[in-house]
């Protein structure tokens, strides 16, 4: 043994046996103690260690509309979504007409026809005859485009700018009925379900969310084909809804926006992406600051989504974000963050922003006085 190796054992000698005179149990990588616990993703949460400003806004500084809501549980009639014919009657009546000035109701295109021969005439006539009724926009599921077939068992998708809907298209333009539409999801439920996707715990909780493989079209087959029919339809006024779904990409939605006048968005139910880019974000308001609409996406039961459920919580989320500059907090009143696992930045808009995101900007989409 040379003397480096005698230093070296003797070393180990002396650790060990001065842990052993004080009472100390030396470690061991076979020792139980000494692995680490498994624990769960779905357990995990972190409480953050940060002290920062906390501002609790609970009431907005200026009057909302909230143009993006899901009253009725009915599948044919919902408000933001308020169905057609005797169900859209009715929820004009429940809503709009028992609460003066306080519901607005959108109605539905008329999907049950869409193999009639007929169908384009029929489907304009029914949004006249949803406009007689009450109804005070059109609403666009992600039906068409990602659900809606041409034949019940085995037909192709029905593609979002097929030209059977362009009478009605154009019969929201002459009615003044604002188009709300909704075609894509958030970008990660368009790629796989695996360890790279910051949204895995959703999608793993809800996997019919997914739109990845071969049965759906990418998220940008979805936007090109929804742009067609904008820039197709220059005097119907729509409404992109979830930031134009892309809001992921400030950027890509930007160049929709610039390219057609007619394109408005709203922030439903995506402060959880806008927050997180807050500089880019506000300049974004910044830029567009007509053409932003306020919006939640709740509802009044949210068994699926209950960070979406009709709350002051949720409320207050959203004043915060708009209104102050507070760092690092909670998208949604959800124990565990439902869309992804960060937090997110206010970007303290001026007043006069504000005053157009909260109310013009609907007031004028929707033609009301405010």
């Amino acid at each position: 043994m040379n003397r480096r190796q005698l230093l070296y054992g003797t070393g180990i000698g002396l650790v060990a046996g001065t842990a052993a005179r004080a009472g100390i149990k030396p470690s061991s990588s076979n020792e139980e103690d000494a692995q680490p616990k498994t624990l769960a993703l779905v357990d995990y949460e972190p409480k953050s260690m940060l002290q920062v400003h906390e501002t609790h806004v609970e009431r907005s500084r200026f009057p909302v509309i909230d143009i993006h809501t899901h009253i009725t549980v009915s599948a044919k009639s919902q408000n933001l979504t308020g169905g057609y014919g005797a169900g859209l009657a009715e929820a004009v009546k429940k809503y709009d007409r028992s609460f003066h000035d306080r519901f607005y109701t959108f109605a539905e295109p008329s999907y049950s026809l869409f193999l009639e021969p007929d169908y384009p005439r029929r489907q304009a006539e029914a949004i006249e005859q949803a406009h007689r009724d009450g109804a005070r926009g059109l609403k666009i599921l992600k039906t068409l485009g990602l659900y809606l077939r041409d034949n019940i068992t085995t037909g192709k998708l029905v593609k979002i700018d097929d030209p059977k809907f362009d009478p009605m298209w154009d019969a929201c333009a002459q009615l003044n009925m604002p188009v709300a539409i909704h075609v894509s999801d958030p970008v990660a439920f368009f790629t796989p379900t695996d360890r790279f996707n910051e949204r895995y715990e959703e999608l793993n909780n809800h996997p019919s969310w997914s739109f990845h493989g071969s049965n759906f079209p990418s998220n940008a087959e979805l936007l090109n084909a929804r742009n067609r029919v904008i820039a197709r339809h220059p005097k119907t006024r729509f409404i992109v809804l979830h930031v134009g779904n892309f809001a992921e990409n400030l950027a890509n939605v930007s160049d929709s926006m610039d390219r057609f006048s007619n394109m408005n968005v709203d922030i439903a139910a995506r402060i959880g992406e806008l927050g997180r880019q807050p500089r880019m974000a506000r300049a974004f308001f910044e830029k567009y600051q007509d053409r932003i609409l306020f919006g939640t996406d709740a509802t009044p039961h949210g068994d699926e989504y209950p960070q979406q459920v009709f709350n002051g919580d949720l409320y207050e989320i959203y004043y915060r974000f708009l209104e102050t500059d507070d760092e690092y907090f909670d998208y949604a009143p959800a124990k565990v963050p439902p869309q992804g696992r960060w937090r997110i930045y206010g970007i303290n808009l001026p007043e006069s922003i504000l005053r157009k995101v909260y109310t013009g900007n609907a007031a004028r989409e929707l033609k009301i006085k405010v």
